[in-house]
């Protein structure tokens, strides 16, 4: 699976590529552990906007990366969803699990308010 990843630290913006299903979200999520265990991330913002296609494993795979910020105290984050993953995601309940923005600049200025408060 390709995946561009991009380090604003403290945040790192995770961009999957195409399909998010069985046979790539083991790389996927290997990729996610790197980047939420790496020193001074404070966030992981995953940007779905290159997502053509999502299945089961692609939606435990993010569950997962979640589950893992939690546990060390980082920031997931979800963005740029399209109509179709986001009914997906509405289909499974998890847009009420996952905070989700429009894009990497609303993630960014949401956050860029909570860091001036």
């Amino acid at each position: 699976m390709q995946t561009l990843l991009a380090h604003k630290q403290p945040i790192t913006v995770i961009r999957p590529l195409d399909y998010l299903n069985a046979a790539t979200c083991g790389e996927f999520g290997r990729q996610l552990t790197t980047a939420i265990s790496a020193p001074g991330v404070v966030a992981v913002l995953v940007d779905l906007g290159a997502v053509t296609f999502i299945d089961s494993a692609g939606l435990m795979a993010l569950v997962s990366g979640l589950k893992q910020a939690k546990k060390m105290g980082r920031s997931f984050s979800l963005c740029s969803v399209s109509p179709g993953i986001r009914m997906v995601l509405e289909l499974s309940q998890l847009d009420r699990v996952f905070e989700i923005f429009e894009n990497v600049d609303s993630f960014d200025a949401e956050n860029s308010c909570v860091k001036q408060h």
